[in-house]
């Protein structure tokens, strides 16, 4: 069996991991909702979904192909496994905790944060070693050589995470900072379990040390919060600029923890905007993967942090 790009397979018979059924596809390990995964293989990270197929040899199936249709950690870490089983089991807690950290922010094994930190710089178009022609290419390609590439890297980045310093301190400093104001109280988190809300409140000054990407909740690391709180949908707060974001595990299907539905904040979003003197406030739609409410063509909001809360808090439980 060998890695194939997505766009090459031809229908031939392929696992697909991390994502949907292709053409010829015999089958599916994903935790997507709807992909068709085995029931009895169900874990929350595909990854976690590998090795339950690993640990199964009587649900082996005749492949030539693995493949993907996206690159991100989970799908990696998944892949690996699928085509090296005996280097993988080896590695078997650190790579699911790599996958944690790249889908779902949370971890116990900092090491294996930075590899996820480092995967992260790897395909980030701006901060990459691999360099601007790498990723001139349209998205499918670029996808496919990503994981040619770092599917070799993985194992000696598992074993030899401080090799790869410089594509993970940056992140890493981030995240360190986050935790400390979360320690000392500069970051506080109110937890409304009825409604699955984290109310997460943060210092008004920050200094310029966090990064243009998703685990950006309004200049804080996503994994400072994601690790103090199981609650799934996180209000962020910093003086009256405020986002709501559903966390990723409710876009998955999250076996081991029972997560509440999502539900569309359009109607939310039209009641804010009502009693918003500037700027209009928007939902990306719960079929997004991490959707948040937040506010268009204003800095801040002119409704009063404690308003905005009650609003939102009032909105959910109705």
């Amino acid at each position: 069996m060998e890695y194939v790009a997505w766009d090459e397979l031809g229908g031939r018979p392929s696992i697909i991991v991390d994502g949907y059924p292709a053409d010829g596809t015999v089958l599916t390990l994903s935790h997507w909702r709807g992909s068709g995964s085995p029931e009895e293989l169900a874990d929350d990270l595909s990854t976690q979904i590998a090795f339950r197929y690993l640990d199964r040899p009587d649900l082996a199936v005749d492949a030539e192909a693995v493949s993907n249709n996206h690159f991100d950690e989970d799908g990696l870490c998944g892949i690996f496994a699928v085509l090296h089983p005996g280097e993988a089991l080896a590695r078997r807690d650190r790579l699911i905790q790599v996958a944690s950290t790249g889908d779902f922010d949370t971890f116990k094994d900092r090491d294996m944060a930075h590899v996820a930190f480092a995967l992260g710089t790897f395909m980030d178009e701006d901060r990459s070693p691999l360099g601007d022609a790498f990723f001139s290419r349209p998205y499918p390609k670029v996808s496919a050589a990503l994981y040619e590439d770092l599917l070799v890297r993985l194992p000696e980045m598992v074993d030899h995470p401080d090799r790869f310093r410089a594509e993970w301190e940056v992140e890493d400093s981030w995240l360190a900072r986050d935790e400390e104001r979360v320690s000392s109280g500069a970051i506080t988190i109110e937890e409304r379990p009825e409604i699955d809300l984290a109310i997460v409140r943060l210092p008004e000054a920050t200094d310029d040390g966090a990064l243009e990407d998703e685990v950006n909740l309004l200049d804080c690391h996503a994994s400072a919060i994601h690790n103090r709180t199981r609650l799934n949908r996180i209000l962020a707060m910093r003086g009256r600029r405020y986002q709501l974001r559903y966390r990723y595990e409710t876009w998955v299907r999250y076996v081991s923890a029972p997560t509440m539905l999502r539900v569309d904040l359009a109607p939310l979003a039209e009641e804010l905007t009502a009693s918003e003197p500037d700027g209009k406030w928007v939902f990306d739609g719960v079929e997004s993967i991490t959707p948040s409410l937040r506010l268009d063509g204003a800095e801040e909001s002119g409704l009063p942090p404690e308003a905005f809360v009650e609003a939102v808090a009032g909105f959910l439980s109705r």
